[in-house]
């Protein structure tokens, strides 16, 4: 693999990719007004939007904003559609193929074969071998305060510089950077927003692992789980980690960043994990009993189909099958088999 991207932009710049780029877009989303319109005239939109690209008279459109609550408060910022391809094109194509293959393989997050659960079951494989080498030993539990929202572009961008040599792709990713005109935080909603966010946070794992030589590190987004023989060696590497975050990438730590004892456990990815059980959170089995009785409810009054409801299910299964949750598994297997 090359250690620098040049020529490429070109290269892939074909109504072939950038329709793929669409087919993946649309995938269940078929039925949105804004989807169904495309696909009315999608040659003719693909076309305009090589135009567009070849000449470099693309611009970015503006976001609608709007707010989710689970699993917490988020504010969305969503693009145009037309937008979202050339977000899939430029991260199937150039990011994903080029960067990936550089992160540590204990980063999770966003990235194929990995995921909120493989990282879960990661941290427990690790938590087991620690206590197997070294009996009692400590946990750094570190989240980044409002990830999203303080990295700064212009180190995303000199990050992206160091591997990215093709003016025009670097054209392109400027202008999806700074479609909206500040200097800090990333589009939640954004497909590309994923993979930057990960290239950020990229920076301290490679510091982690090959600096600090951390051996037993995993990290889910902006949430990080460090294993450590001593509280001493724990706090030493906080505070490196610390100052590294501050002076690198103008980011800090969050009150919810603390050293603990591995008999208490850790909360990570939605589950409660220690060296023999992994348990879904209290909070995380009281909102999916909820929303379970939701379902229930919206099932009878005819609100969502039963097709609706099985896609729904399905994703929940995925979340605890792995976890202690007996109850609540038959309950979803029945639910399931019932609809």
């Amino acid at each position: 693999m090359p250690k620098t991207i040049r020529n490429q932009f070109q290269k892939y710049l074909t109504y072939e990719k950038l329709m793929e780029a669409h087919i993946k877009s649309r995938k269940g989303k078929g039925y949105r007004k804004e989807i169904i319109l495309f696909n009315l005239k999608q040659e003719e939109y693909i076309m305009w939007l090589l135009e567009k690209l070849q000449r470099k008279t693309y611009k970015h459109g503006g976001y609608s904003t709007f707010y989710v609550t689970e699993p917490k408060l988020r504010k969305i910022e969503k693009s145009r559609y037309i937008d979202r391809i050339v977000h899939r094109w430029v991260v199937d194509n150039f990011l994903e193929p080029n960067f990936v293959p550089q992160f540590i393989t204990s980063s999770y997050a966003c990235l194929k074969n990995r995921g909120m659960h493989r990282a879960a079951i990661y941290v427990q494989e690790k938590m087991k071998h620690c206590k197997r080498i070294w009996g009692e030993y400590y946990i750094l539990k570190m989240d980044v305060a409002k990830y999203f929202d303080n990295i700064n572009k212009e180190i995303l961008l000199n990050i992206i510089k160091r591997k990215i040599k093709d003016k025009d792709l670097l054209w392109l990713i400027n202008e999806i950077l700074y479609a909206q005109k500040r200097e800090k935080g990333l589009e939640i909603g954004n497909y590309t927003s994923q993979m930057f966010a990960n290239i950020y946070l990229n920076e301290v794992d490679q510091y982690i692992k090959h600096k600090l030589k951390v051996r037993y590190y995993c990290r889910y987004l902006d949430d990080s789980v460090l294993m450590l023989k001593t509280k001493k060696e724990a706090k030493e590497i906080l505070e490196k980690i610390k100052l590294f975050l501050k002076d690198n990438l103008q980011l800090e730590l969050n009150k919810k960043t603390q050293i603990f004892k591995n008999k208490q456990g850790v909360n990570f990815c939605g589950y409660k994990i220690n060296e023999y059980r992994m348990k879904i959170r209290d909070k995380g089995k009281r909102k999916l009993k909820k929303k379970i009785k939701k379902l229930e409810y919206e099932i009878k009054q005819g609100k969502i189909t039963s097709k609706e409801a099985k896609k729904f299910l399905a994703g929940h299964m995925g979340y605890i099958k792995y976890a202690n949750v007996n109850n609540l598994t038959e309950k979803l297997f029945y639910m399931k088999k019932n609809l």
